[in-house]
């Protein structure tokens, strides 16, 4: 069994949603949705899980979660903040903004020496999501130049609350993403079919099967060297705009664009939910307290 990380980006302070929505709880004693997946990553095999988190709430993130899974796997906590450039770059004086996932996901260099999960703090995998990763690390080696990307059933990401934006990803025969796609106010509609607006005269659809990415990455410590590269470039390009940020999906692109590497789309049969409105949270809550019932998890998830 490899030994395989789980890095959880939770810098974020949830602005849009009111609050540290990374903290609050959703499950019947206190869970969060962070406690739902650290507990699907252990059942799946996962050693070691390091939280990104900013330094002006790290006292009272690592309070919260102390006493719940030391004993069950091994933690880190990584800082990203503003002044974690390589040395030689100016950035703007007056620019608060961190420099987006990519740059989040470079912060765990020092406590990952193998295959590593990327997750977002605020979303649900579901169990077989981890399985699915777990599995694709015991074939797979930095050597194949290769990362995985888990994808998602486009009708098993739908909200019954409102439109969603999604990546729709393109995928050719060997299973390698082509391309992803970012569909804003995807719906469906009374007639059933699942459609988008592209302007603002026609609406197109989507198959409910489509494969959409939901920021759930497989990646090996080769991601660091890719990372260190081409961040500095944008850096040299961007480095003194206020908000410019270096994304997840962006340095991929590049990788794919340049034939550095390829992206294995691991689709997964799990049902993904997240957060990002205060109203979006009795409907979270509904979904976790249906899985209790059947068993996945139990009601008091640390016992």
């Amino acid at each position: 069994m490899t030994n395989a990380s789980l890095v959880v980006l939770a810098a974020g302070m949830g602005s849009r949603y009111g609050g540290l929505k990374q903290m609050d709880a959703f499950g019947p004693t206190g869970e969060t949705i962070i406690d739902y997946s650290i507990y699907d990553a252990i059942e799946a095999g996962f050693t070691s899980v390091v939280f990104i988190i900013r330094e002006r709430f790290q006292e009272d993130f690592k309070a919260f979660f102390k006493g719940k899974f030391e004993d069950k796997i091994e933690i880190h906590y990584a800082l990203q903040e503003l002044a974690n450039v390589p040395e030689g770059h100016d950035i703007h004086p007056d620019r608060e903004k961190p420099w987006g996932t990519a740059h989040a996901v470079q912060m765990a260099r020092p406590y990952v020496d193998g295959p590593f999960a990327v997750i977002n703090a605020d979303d649900y995998y579901g169990k077989e999501a981890y399985c699915t990763l777990m599995t694709y690390f015991n074939n797979h080696s930095d050597s194949d130049n290769q990362y995985g990307i888990v994808g998602y059933h486009l009708e098993k990401t739908l909200s019954d609350h409102g439109t969603v934006n999604r990546g729709v990803c393109e995928v050719d025969d060997q299973g390698h993403l082509v391309s992803i796609k970012e569909c804003t106010k995807i719906k469906k509609e009374e007639d059933g079919i699942v459609r988008y607006p592209q302007d603002q005269e026609e609406r197109f659809e989507l198959a409910l099967n489509s494969i959409v990415s939901m920021n759930m990455f497989g990646f090996f410590p080769s991601y660091f060297d890719h990372f260190d590269k081409h961040f500095s470039k944008f850096l040299q390009e961007g480095g003194m705009e206020l908000k410019s940020e270096f994304y997840i999906p962006t340095l991929l692109d590049i990788l794919i664009g340049s034939g550095e590497l390829t992206l294995k789309v691991l689709e997964s049969e799990s049902e993904w939910f997240g957060v990002t409105y205060q109203d979006d949270k009795p409907f979270v809550v509904s979904r976790i307290n249906g899985l209790i019932e059947s068993g996945a998890y139990p009601e008091n998830l640390w016992g």
